[in-house]
């Protein structure tokens, strides 16, 4: 039996090529898929372990306001305001006794831009037992008041920074702008400088 074959309706096909060609795109874009897989899995993981830590931290906030809230409705009771007040009346003679003018100026200076100059300064604690500044400066401009605001709340002295009045009017010292600014002090931890030898040595001697 003999059969003719036509080459021009079925020509020759080389199938090695097609597949070398095709095969390396699909190899190619199931890496890809795998490495896109793998970020989201880690992306997916990595956000879980932050939830869950975030979800601790607010756990632990929430136990120490809970703790806080009981503490202070203990202190206001009337059995036991007199220990309340005598601790808060300690605790603000603590930490005036900590408070030095010296330093404070000191750091102001550090932060204090050219044409601004300090007109009065008022230190007291706040409700949350920490102290405060109340500032009064005076300038040619609000932008240098402005800027020393910027520069406290930038420094490691000074937090919660801002500007709470502001007066503009031709003083007798040539400023044109009076600005109040309200700032939570920082005060630097000096640690305790150890005993030398010869401290000791004599106290040896002594006893």
């Amino acid at each position: 039996m003999r059969l003719d074959i036509n080459l021009a309706s079925r020509p020759y096909e080389d199938a090695r090529q097609f597949w070398m060609r095709w095969g390396s795109a699909l190899v190619g874009a199931g890496i890809l898929t795998l490495f896109l897989v793998a970020v989201t899995v880690t992306g997916w993981y990595t956000a879980r372990r932050d939830r869950a830590t975030i979800a601790n931290y607010r756990e632990k906030i929430a136990q120490r306001d809970s703790q806080r809230q009981s503490a202070e409705e203990f202190l206001n009771r009337p059995e036991n305001r007199a220990t309340r007040d005598q601790s808060q009346f300690i605790n603000q003679l603590i930490e005036r006794k900590s408070f030095s003018w010296t330093r404070v100026l000191e750091d102001l200076e550090k932060v204090m831009p050219a044409r601004v100059h300090l007109v009065s300064i008022s230190p007291e604690l706040d409700s949350d037992n920490q102290l405060s500044l109340k500032l009064a400066v005076a300038g040619d401009s609000r932008e240098r008041g402005i800027e020393l605001a910027r520069r406290m709340e930038d420094s490691r002295r000074f937090a919660q920074t801002h500007i709470v009045a502001e007066r503009v009017g031709q003083s007798q010292t040539g400023d044109t702008v009076q600005l109040e600014i309200y700032a939570i002090y920082v005060p630097e931890v000096v640690p305790a400088a150890p005993a030398t030898p010869s401290s000791q040595s004599s106290k040896g001697k002594k006893s």
